[in-house]
This record gives structure tokens, C-alpha cells and sequence, in this order.
């Protein structure tokens, strides 16, 4: 069945309800600004993507599953994949991450798999980011979300935890938001 969010998404155009998340978060941390270029990692279906181009960013997006019909910089590639650095630089002043691994149904091995996400995106993050850039990553609430976080700190001087009112009320996914990456 689908909620209020999606059938609101799809009325309006776009690609997922996620874009809303993404505005909510946007609006009151102002992690992206008017002309910022940022990576979107697990862009599709491409309803970030579709949000960053109304804020006019110069938008790159990685993903295995193709995303279609956006002007935008897409690269089709898993983001283990090494040579994906091949296609960027050390110039965004966002990357963005909505990535989500393809789930089992065994909660503890899904859980681990999205922290390895979320530790791919980051080290992603440090290697593409200017200093001062910002860096956006969903995560699921676990036992080592802690652990985490404390990585993210060493890397960034603002670091906040937040649920997007968009987000299921069940739903264990929050957003870890962070700004100013450290110049190390």
C-alpha cells in the first residue's frame, strides 16, 4: 500500500518519496547551497537528483541500477568499485548518501551490510570532498551506530543525528548530518 508521501511524490512528478527527506533535511541544516557540486551515492531512482537540479547543483550520481530522463553526471558503477574515483575529483562540496543494501530478512546481517554502506560512503566522502564540505548518509539504528558516529567526528566538525518527519514512524532509517570536513 502506498502512504500519503508517495502518492504525493508521484502526483507532483517526481521519482520517490525521498525527496522529501532530502528538502527536510536541507531546509533546516543547510548541508546544499544554489550551485554546489555534489556526488549522490545510490542515486536511484533519482528523486535526490531531482531535487538537487531544482536547487540548481552540478549533480554526479553513482548507482548499478540505470537513472534516466535527468541531466545529470551518472555513473554506472557499484560503489566498491575503485575506478569510480576515476571519474571524479577531490572537488564536491556535498556528497549525499541514500544507499541501501539489497535486504535478506535476517536483521543482523542487513544491519551490517548497510554499516558497510555507510563506511563506503564515508571513505568516498573523505577522498571527494573540499575541505569545509558536507556530507549527508542514511543509516538504520543499531548497536555500533555509536562507533559510527565517533568515526564521522574525526572527519567533520559538525555532526548531527536526525529523523526526517517524511520517515516512517517504524522505520529504524535517521540521517547523519554532518559539515565542515576536517583538512587532514
Amino acid at each position: 500500500m502506498r502512504d500519503k508521501h508517495t502518492l504525493r511524490a508521484h502526483r507532483e512528478g517526481f521519482l520517490g518519496r525521498a525527496i522529501y527527506k532530502l528538502s527536510e533535511i536541507n531546509n533546516k541544516h543547510n548541508i546544499i547551497k544554489k550551485g554546489d557540486k555534489v556526488l549522490d551515492l545510490g542515486c536511484y531512482p533519482g528523486s535526490w537528483v531531482q531535487y538537487l537540479l531544482t536547487i540548481k547543483c552540478n549533480v554526479y550520481g553513482i548507482d548499478v541500477k540505470d537513472v534516466k530522463g535527468l541531466n545529470f553526471k551518472f555513473i554506472k558503477k557499484d560503489v566498491y568499485d575503485d575506478s569510480i574515483f576515476d571519474d571524479l575529483d577531490n572537488n564536491f562540496d556535498a556528497v549525499v548518501s541514500d544507499l541501501a543494501p539489497n535486504t535478506t530478512g535476517i536483521r543482523d546481517l542487513d544491519q551490517e551490510r548497510s554499516l558497510d554502506l555507510c563506511y563506503r560512503a564515508l571513505e568516498i566522502a573523505k577522498k571527494v570532498l573540499k575541505p569545509k564540505g558536507s556530507f549527508l548518509v542514511k543509516i538504520f539504528d543499531n548497536s555500533r551506530l555509536n562507533e559510527y558516529i565517533n568515526e564521522v567526528k574525526k572527519n567533520f566538525s559538525y555532526v548531527k543525528i536526525f529523523k526526517p518527519r517524511v520517515s516512517k514512524k517504524r522505520s529504524k532509517e535517521i540521517y547523519i548530518i554532518c559539515k565542515s570536513k576536517h583538512n587532514l
